[in-house]
C-alpha cells in the first residue's frame, strides 16, 4: 500500500469514520476493479463525500471549498486546458501573483500537482472540492469558453486605461458603434442569448462596467461584464438597430428589431431606461415559432382545457387572464387568437406594446401621448364591426366599462388583469367601478396562470422527499391514497445548463361564470367567499391543485410547486 493511501486509511480508521471490515471490503473491490479508493468508499455508502472531504481538510490542513457557493472566473479556469481539467478532475479557481489555487478531488496526488505546474507555469496551491461539483463547473466553464474567449478577443483591443469622463460622449458612441468589433460584440451577445433560450437580455450599466445577464426559464443568470469604455458604443449600436433616437439619453425609449438565425425570424422588443450610470437596456425575444396554434398545444390540464374551450366557443362575452407580469398571459391569449383566426372572423387588438405581429388580424399600438389610449382605441374598434376584440390590459374604469359593455353587445372580448387568482378578477372589476350586474352578465370565464420550470428530460432522476415535508404542505394523504410511484428532480447536465430545468409549463385555475356565481357577484360577496363556494359545491381546482397534479406526473419539482403558488 502506497504511503498516501495508507495515510488516508489511517485517518479514516483512527477517526472511526469507517470500520476495518468496510476498509477491507473497499480494498478488495479496488484490487479487482482498479478504481480509486475514495470513490469506492463513497459509492459503497461507507462514508459520504462531504464527510470524507471534511476529514481530509481537517487532518491534512488543506482548505475545503464548496464550489456550489463559489463563482469560478472562466478566464482563470481556462489557464488549465480543458482536457487536463476533465482528466484530473481539477479546476483553477484563483490566481494571486505566481500562485494558482486549484480545486481538486485528490489533493494528495503529487503527480497531478507536478503536471499542473508544467501545464500552467504557476505554483499550485491545492484545495479540496467535491468530485461532482468539479465536473459540473468544468462542463459549464468549457461550454461557455468559446463565447467568452471570442468576446474577450474583440473587447481586449478596445480597452484603454483612462479616467472616466463626467459626461456621456454621445457623438463618440455613434461613431464607435459602427466599428466592426462593436457590431460583433452585439451580434455575439444576441446569438448567445438565442442559443441559451433566453427570454430577456439585460444590459445594466454599473459604476465600473456593463453587466450582461440572460433570463432563462424565468431566472436571471450573469453572463458577461463589458469594460466601461465599450458601454456607450454597445448601447448606441442597440439604439441604431432598434430604431431609437440615438441622441436621447434622458428619457425612456422603446424599439424593436428582427434577426434571422438558421432560417428562423425572431423579433426583439427593446426597452431603454435612464439610470445613474447610463441607460439600462432590456431586449425581449419574441419567437413566433413558439406560439401555440390553439389551446391543445399549451399542455393544460384536462379540466381547465375543457372550460376554456367552452368559453371561446361562445359568440360573445368576456374572458380574462390574470396573473403577475411574466406569467405567460400574452402567450396564452395569442394562442387563443391563433385558434380563432379564421377568414370569416374580424379580429382586432389594441395593445401596449404589440408583442407578436400576426397575419390576418388588425393590431393597434396604444400611444397615450397623442390620445390613443386603451379606452379610446377600444371605443373606435367597436365601430369597426369586430367579432373578437383583444385588449392588452384593463387598467382603469373607462377601459373595463367599455370592454364589459362590448361583451354584452355581441363581441367576444379577451383581456388581462393583474390579480392573484381567478376569483380576484371578479372583485377587481367591481372595485374599478363596473356595476356588479354588468360583471355578472358579461364575464364568462376568469383564468389565473403561473409558470413553473419543467424538469430537464435529459437528467431527470428520482427524488427523495420526507414524510414530514409532505405532511407540512398537506399532500401526504393524497399521495398515500394515489399510491404515487415516486418523485423526480433534475440532476443538472449540459442540455439544461446544469440547472436541472428545461423550459416552462403553465399551471391554471379556471372559474366559469355560471348562475350561482352570478348571484354571488350581484350580492357583492368577496372573492374568498366565491372561491369557498366553488371549492365546496363545484370541485374547484386552485393553482396549487394544478401544480401538485403536474408534480405527481413528474413534470415539475416540489420546489416549483411551492415557489409558483405561494402568495406573498
Amino acid at each position: 500500500m502506497g504511503v498516501l493511501k495508507k495515510r488516508l486509511t489511517d485517518l479514516l480508521i483512527d477517526g472511526e469514520h469507517i470500520t476495518q471490515e468496510q476498509l477491507d471490503k473497499a480494498l478488495e473491490i479496488q484490487k479487482n476493479t482498479g478504481l480509486d479508493l475514495r470513490s469506492i468508499l463513497i459509492k459503497e455508502g461507507f462514508i459520504t463525500e462531504h464527510e470524507l472531504l471534511v476529514v481530509l481538510s481537517r487532518e491534512l490542513f488543506i482548505p475545503y471549498l464548496d464550489l456550489s457557493r463559489y463563482k469560478v472566473d472562466p478566464q482563470i479556469a481556462s489557464l488549465i486546458p480543458e482536457k487536463v481539467s476533465k482528466q484530473y478532475k481539477v479546476v483553477a479557481v484563483s490566481l494571486i501573483g505566481n500562485t494558482l489555487t486549484v480545486a481538486m478531488f485528490d489533493p494528495l496526488n503529487i503527480f497531478v500537482i507536478d503536471d499542473l505546474k508544467v501545464f500552467t507555469g504557476y505554483e499550485i496551491d491545492p484545495v479540496i472540492a467535491s468530485e461532482k461539483e468539479i465536473e459540473k463547473v468544468v462542463n459549464n466553464i468549457y461550454k461557455k469558453r468559446d463565447f467568452v474567449q471570442e468576446m474577450s478577443s474583440f473587447i481586449g483591443s478596445q480597452h484603454k486605461d483612462k479616467k472616466e469622463e463626467e459626461y456621456i460622449d454621445i457623438g463618440g458612441g455613434i461613431e464607435d458603434s459602427q466599428k466592426a468589433p462593436i457590431v460583433k460584440i452585439v451580434d455575439l451577445l444576441i446569438i448567445e442569448a438565442l442559443k441559451k433560450r433566453a427570454s430577456d437580455l439585460h444590459m445594466e450599466p454599473t459604476e465600473k462596467d456593463l453587466r450582461v445577464r440572460y433570463r432563462i426559464d424565468g431566472h436571471l443568470h450573469d453572463v458577461f461584464r463589458l469594460p466601461k469604455d465599450n458601454q456607450n458604443a454597445v448601447l448606441a449600436r442597440i439604439k441604431i438597430i432598434s430604431g431609437m433616437d440615438i441622441t436621447e439619453a434622458r428619457l425612456p425609449q422603446d424599439g424593436r428589431f428582427k434577426v434571422k438565425l438558421k432560417n428562423k425570424e425572431i423579433d426583439f422588443r427593446v426597452s431603454a431606461l435612464p439610470t445613474t450610470f447610463g441607460q439600462k437596456f432590456v431586449l425581449r425575444t419574441l419567437d413566433k415559432a413558439k406560439l401555440s396554434m390553439g389551446l391543445d398545444n399549451l399542455d393544460m390540464s384536462p379540466g381547465p382545457l375543457r372550460l376554456c374551450k367552452e368559453a371561446i366557443a361562445k359568440p360573445y362575452g368576456m374572458i380574462l387572464l390574470t396573473g403577475p407580469t411574466g406569467c405567460g398571459k400574452s402567450t396564452t391569449l395569442y394562442s387563443i387568437i391563433n385558434q380563432l383566426n379564421k377568414p370569416d372572423k374580424n379580429i382586432i387588438t389594441v395593445e401596449d406594446p404589440i408583442e407578436y405581429q400576426i397575419e390576418g388580424i388588425t393590431q393597434i399600438q396604444v400611444k397615450p401621448e397623442i390620445g390613443l389610449t386603451f379606452a379610446s382605441g377600444l371605443r373606435s374598434i367597436l365601430r369597426q364591426s369586430p367579432d373578437i376584440v383583444l385588449v392588452g390590459e384593463i387598467r382603469d374604469f373607462e377601459t373595463s366599462d367599455i370592454a364589459i359593455k362590448a361583451s354584452l353587445t355581441g363581441e367576444l372580448v379577451l383581456s388581462t388583469l393583474h390579480t392573484n387568482d381567478a376569483c380576484g378578477a371578479i372583485t377587481r372589476l367591481i372595485d374599478m367601478g363596473v356595476e356588479p350586474f354588468l360583471v355578472a352578465s358579461g364575464l364568462v370565464l376568469s383564468v389565473a396562470q403561473r409558470l413553473c420550470r419543467r424538469i430537464c428530460p435529459k437528467c431527470k432522476e428520482p427524488d427523495e422527499i420526507s414524510r414530514e415535508t409532505l405532511e407540512k404542505i398537506g399532500v401526504y394523504d393524497l399521495i398515500k391514497k394515489r399510491n404515487n410511484a415516486g418523485f423526480f428532480k433534475g440532476k443538472g447536465c449540459s442540455h439544461c445548463g446544469n440547472t436541472g430545468y428545461f423550459e416552462r409549463i403553465a399551471i391554471h385555475e379556471v372559474v366559469m361564470i355560471e348562475d350561482e356565481v352570478r348571484d354571488l357577484i350581484v350580492k357583492r360577496v368577496s372573492s374568498d367567499q366565491i372561491k369557498d363556494f366553488l371549492m365546496k359545491e363545484k370541485g374547484f381546482k386552485t393553482l396549487r391543485d394544478d401544480a401538485i397534479e403536474k408534480w405527481l406526473q413528474g413534470i415539475i419539482t416540489l420546489e416549483e410547486v411551492i415557489r409558483a403558488t405561494t402568495q406573498d
